[in-house]
């Protein structure tokens, strides 16, 4: 479908990241991230934001009370349910009572449209599931609720009997539903086969459509872009993918590709730029690192490593990227390693020195000192804040922060854990490992010695150090580190002969945040320590040095 034909349609856009999202591996939400994320996504501009059902946990219970607070402006909240239990009434079920507590204007309700999952796991005949469906919304509407329909395994169902398939859809329809959402639960479908099944049910229903689908083959965003192709008026995904097993389809994705390529309307145009920022503060709430290869969003999106890729996108960008990196509130890359030349070189330091010659015989000098470095241990392509931090050092424009005078590991011990935190497997995780650190540091004329303790050297000489450092800078305490990598780098062996990588480089890759930015420095070093303690101080002069407008003192 060409862009042109889309331009007056407009797709809603439904968030799932509070309810979906929340079911994938390692993610917790709090109460105040919850709210957060909901405050964000209705900034943004998605039409519905699910977050659960109200009756589960005392949590959810109390952060839909919260949410009524918030007067949200676009986003309209959803509650989330299954259909009433068999020999039941409506009206007498206890998951829609705690759904109306709620007190939200649309809620989705999931029922079977699969008969295997009606006759295995409900258990009950094909038509007391009709009457499910069809009981549920009917009473849920006559309280002048709107429905969203999650058709369960929608495609599954499909597949093994499309007419019973259509029939769950149809008694939803004649209940009043106001969208029939075809849900592609285990994500195994192809965008071929979305596309003939969603043409044939547009022919048998007039109620609008929708697509919830899952990413376990891949193919979460491609069938959700078949699927609107095929006219469905509703889509469904976690802005940034995450959910249950594999995740769901990438809303983030989705709205670029929809509004960007294709010319749906999604969300309001001046959201486009704050995508990235958006994606990268879910992410952060949600206490993930956000791919970096992520399309559009990830830090990679734009990145451009080879001489030749550098030399023509500096010449037209449109060379070797398909959108223009701001439309999505993204910027270009130019990655440096010990194969670049000196064009990507210039690339890099153009952003930083806008006047800058490529005649300069700065940009020699950087690019042989780079590739010295890099024979040492380092390595620049994912480390922008360290490779700025050097510009400004060999241009002379950098003047240091505060000095380390000495810093000291006290000890480093083994303590038992908690009871509750206790590995069920004999010689595992019964102790852990804690360390102080002690360290001297000198700001101008004043001295600071502090001392602090964490779960190894490394966290305890950070804990010290901004310790120190913040009487001096109160900024460093919205400044936290949110990931931290360690990498062996050959060796040449040790004089005990132990082994060739006892004696090895250790490259450190650190990223940090003040809640707003990212930043990622590097440390190399056959200590390990040291190589931290490197990363460290560059992800700490890094944040000084681009705020130095700010008053820190």
């Amino acid at each position: 479908m060409r862009r042109k034909d889309n331009a007056m349609r407009k797709l809603q856009m439904f968030d799932s990241t509070l309810r979906d999202g929340a079911q994938g591996e390692g993610i917790s939400f709090s109460l105040e991230d919850k709210l957060k994320i909901l405050t964000r996504l209705d900034s943004f501009g998605v039409d519905f934001v699910e977050a659960g059902n109200p009756g589960s946990n005392p949590k959810d219970l109390e952060f839909f009370k919260q949410a009524e607070k918030l007067g949200l402006k676009t986003a309209k909240l959803v509650s989330f349910g299954s259909t009433k239990r068999k020999e039941i009434n409506p009206e007498d079920d206890g998951n829609l009572k705690a759904l109306l507590t709620a007190n939200t204007e649309y809620i989705a309700i999931f029922g079977k449209s699969w008969d295997m999952h009606v006759d295995k796991i409900l258990r009950v005949s094909h038509a007391e599931n009709l009457d499910m469906i069809e009981r549920t919304i009917k009473y849920l509407t006559g309280l002048g609720k709107k429905i969203i329909f999650d058709a369960e395994h929608f495609f599954d169902g499909y597949k093994h009997n499309p007419d019973y398939a259509i029939e769950t859809l149809k008694a939803a329809e004649r209940a009043g539903a106001v969208c029939l959402c075809l849900c592609e639960t285990n994500g195994g479908c192809f965008p071929d086969e979305i596309t003939k099944i969603i043409q044939h049910v547009k022919s048998c229903v007039n109620t609008p459509l929708g697509i919830h689908c899952h990413n376990d083959n891949g193919c979460g965003v491609a069938n959700s872009l078949a699927a609107v192709n095929a006219g469905v008026a509703q889509v469904q995904g976690t802005f940034i993918g995450i959910g249950e097993r594999t995740g769901n389809a990438n809303l983030a994705v989705l709205i670029a590709n929809l509004q960007l390529k294709l010319g749906f309307g999604c969300v309001p145009p001046e959201s486009l730029p704050l995508l990235k920022e958006t994606a990268h503060f879910i992410a952060e709430t949600a206490n993930i690192a956000l791919p970096s290869s992520m399309p559009y969003v990830g830090s990679s999106a734009f990145a451009h490593k080879g001489g030749m890729h550098v030399d023509g996108v500096s010449k037209d960008p449109a060379t070797f990227e398909h959108i223009t990196p701001e439309s999505v509130g993204n910027e270009r890359n130019f990655l440096l390693s010990e194969v670049s030349g000196r064009a990507v070189t210039f690339a890099k330091l153009e952003k930083i020195i806008p006047d800058l010659q490529k005649s300069d015989p700065i940009v020699q000098t950087l690019t042989t000192r780079i590739k010295e470095l890099e024979h040492e241990g380092y390595q620049f392509e994912a480390a922008g804040a360290s490779f700025e931090l050097l510009v400004y050092k060999e241009l002379g424009l950098f003047l240091p922060y505060f000095e380390i005078i000495d810093f000291k590991i006290i000890s480093s011990h083994y303590t038992a854990e908690p009871a509750e935190e206790k590995s069920p497997l004999p010689g595992r995780g019964s102790k852990f490992s804690k360390a102080s650190a002690l360290i001297n540091v000198r700001v101008g004329d004043k001295h600071e010695i502090t001392a602090d303790e964490g779960d190894g050297p490394v966290n305890a000489i950070d804990k010290a150090l901004r310790k120190a450092l913040e009487r001096f800078y109160p900024a460093l305490k919205d400044m936290r580190l949110v990931d931290f990598k360690v990498r062996i780098i050959g060796g040449s062996g040790s004089d005990d002969g132990i082994g060739q990588n006892t004696a090895a480089t250790t490259r450190v890759l650190i990223e940090s945040t003040d809640g707003k930015t990212s930043w990622t420095t590097v440390g190399a070093s056959r200590d390990i320590i040291n190589a931290s303690m490197m990363a460290l101080l560059d992800s700490l002069e890094y944040m000084l040095y681009t705020n130095r407008e700010t008053n820190f003192n």
